[in-house]
Parts: C-alpha cells; sequence; structure tokens
C-alpha cells in the first residue's frame, strides 16, 4: 500500500512537493481541519501519515512524524532521512494544488496558455487545472536533487 500523508497547517508548501512526488497528501487547511482532535481522527480515519511541526500533537498521533525545520529543503531532508523516497515521478501523477488525479491530454487539447514547446500536458480530474513540465518541475526537482544526494 503506498504511503499517503496528513499534512499539518504548518507545512503546505510541503503539501505541495509531495503532491508532486505523488503522493497521496491531504492538507489539513484544505480539509478545514484546526483541532488537534480533528487531525488526528482524520489521520486514523483514512490511514495517513501525519506530518506536523507541533511535537505535543506529533506525541499524541500515533505514528506522526514531528518535522522541526520551517524552511521546504530542510523539511524534505528530514523526510528523506526518515526513509520517505522524495523524488519527482517520470510522469505526474497528483494535482498539486488540490491533490487529485491528473492524467495526461491529447495535444489537440491543450490550453492556449500551455508554452507551445511542451510535449505532454496534464489535467486534474477533480479541478480541471492543468499543468506542464516547465520551469516550475525544474525549479522543484533541482530542490529536491539538492536535499537527498
Amino acid at each position: 500500500m503506498e504511503q499517503r500523508f496528513l499534512v499539518d497547517v504548518m507545512l503546505g508548501k510541503l503539501a505541495t512537493y509531495l503532491r508532486m512526488c505523488g503522493y497521496d497528501t491531504l492538507y489539513a487547511n484544505e480539509e478545514e481541519l484546526e483541532a488537534d482532535d480533528a487531525i488526528r481522527e482524520r489521520a486514523k480515519t483514512t490511514g495517513r501519515t501525519l506530518l506536523t511541526r507541533d511535537q505535543t500533537l506529533a506525541a499524541q498521533t500515533e505514528g506522526a512524524i514531528c518535522l522541526t525545520a520551517t524552511a521546504i529543503e530542510v523539511q524534505l531532508s528530514e523526510l528523506h532521512e526518515q526513509g520517505i523516497p522524495i523524488e519527482l515521478p517520470t510522469t505526474p501523477t497528483r494535482c498539486s494544488l488540490c491533490n487529485g488525479v491528473i492524467t495526461q491530454i491529447d495535444s489537440n487539447q491543450h490550453p492556449n496558455h500551455a508554452p507551445d514547446t511542451v510535449d505532454h500536458v496534464w489535467q486534474c480530474t477533480d479541478c480541471d487545472q492543468y499543468f506542464w513540465k516547465g520551469s516550475h518541475w525544474e525549479r522543484v526537482q533541482e530542490t529536491i536533487a539538492a536535499v537527498t544526494t
């Protein structure tokens, strides 16, 4: 079974990175989860590993991972050190905005705002957002490479 995460409100940028890495990742803020009890319960009922910077919440949540860093690079490094693979897939699978599944669309369906130079475009089946491997993908890839080597 693939590892799935629930990321607390202090780790929104990490949720984006994990989704880009292909992880099914809920973000507490998007789920309107504020109270520790609600966060713990959602992690438990959905079979997700809680990622948090809150030491008390982590201590009270079975299997939680408590991160110490505020910088995304160090957070990714901490997860990598915990044995969680941090790498971009060859083909994107998750929407970085809503966590939905993305699928490749036909080249004749590319949106007008997609650069002419991209060969492949994907679209989220939940929020309809379009994705392609551009400069943002490259920056994320560079960040990940720097923290996992």
